[in-house]
């Protein structure tokens, strides 16, 4: 038995909740999957994971084994990186999660200029707004907007974004621009609400000026959990929608939209970059987190 990689197929189990994922995750065969992990709980006689039809559970002891065995394998890992690559050209593929309207406005139009200057990394971007568990799902990194109150996670703030609130001219033209944010309690507007994919919800959205403040729940027939169909909603007159500045740029200065209530908004929003805490970063993680606070630089100030 490869004792390391016996650990390290052992962690992708206990990290993937089941034998089919990390076989899937390590591109490996199932059945070897399993015969490592019964052969490493034969060298160590004990019970690391209990099987079921569906799903596997960690023993106390196979839970012990992991969290003192994964800072091992990261140290290992950073090891090899360091000493086996050229630092200016990292290799291998770097697995990153990101929020649609991110994604498509902000990191696609640099990505060449990316590739250009490492040319042998590969990105494996997962585009979705819904919360996403890192460790099982084998993402190296999350780009998101909020409050970082995951404590498993490193969060570096990359940034921060203005608020506003757009309409398209025709929504306008049909409803009148509104002056205030009580006019969108009063049944005159059409408010595009934003609901969490995770939970439902649906989050208000606030208008601060000074010391007042209104949360405006949409009163619209359309509410949405992804943020480019959000902005979309706007482009075809459905109704207002508050969403961030860089995102609606574009469509503010070629006319498709118009920007209202442009003294009413609430703080910038931060945005975070964020990795599980319990792995050291490796080079290939390093170089894009670098790189993704360059890509931010310009919204790293609000207005």
């Amino acid at each position: 038995m490869d004792k390391i990689t016996a650990m390290r197929v052992f962690a992708r189990v206990v990290e993937a909740g089941t034998f089919t994922r990390a076989a899937d995750q390590l591109e490996m065969p199932k059945p070897s999957v399993t015969k490592l992990v019964q052969q490493l709980e034969a060298h160590l006689k004990v019970k690391l994971l209990q099987r079921t039809t569906r799903r596997v559970t960690v023993t106390p002891e196979g839970a012990a084994y992991y969290q003192r065995t994964a800072r091992v394998l990261a140290e290992l890992d950073e090891i090899e990186s360091d000493l086996t690559q050229d630092r200016t050209n990292p290799t291998g593929c770097v697995r990153v999660n990101v929020g649609a309207v991110v994604a498509n406005v902000l990191l696609m139009p640099h990505l060449p200029a990316f590739h250009k200057r490492y040319p042998n990394l590969q990105i494996a971007l997962g585009v979705t707004d819904r919360p996403v568990d890192l460790i099982g799902e084998a993402v190296d990194c999350v780009i998101r907007g909020g409050t970082m109150a995951d404590q498993s996670l490193v969060a570096r703030r990359i940034g921060r974004m203005d608020f506003v609130t757009v309409a398209s001219p025709d929504y306008l033209k049909r409803h009148g621009t509104p002056t205030h944010p009580q006019e969108l309690m009063n049944g005159r507007h059409a408010m595009v609400s934003y609901f969490s994919a995770g939970t439902g919800r649906v989050a208000p959205a606030p208008y601060v000026r000074g010391d007042e403040r209104f949360d405006i729940t949409g009163q619209g027939f359309i509410s949405v959990n992804e943020s480019t169909a959000h902005v979309n909603a706007a482009l075809t007159g459905l109704g207002l929608v508050q969403t961030f500045g860089p995102v609606v740029t574009p469509h503010l200065e070629r006319g498709a939209l118009v920007e209202v209530l442009g003294d009413w908004a609430p703080p910038p929003m931060p945005f975070y970059v964020a990795y599980p805490a319990n792995r050291n970063p490796s080079l290939k993680l390093r170089v894009f987190v670098d790189w993704v606070v360059e890509v931010f630089e310009p919204y790293n100030h609000g207005r």
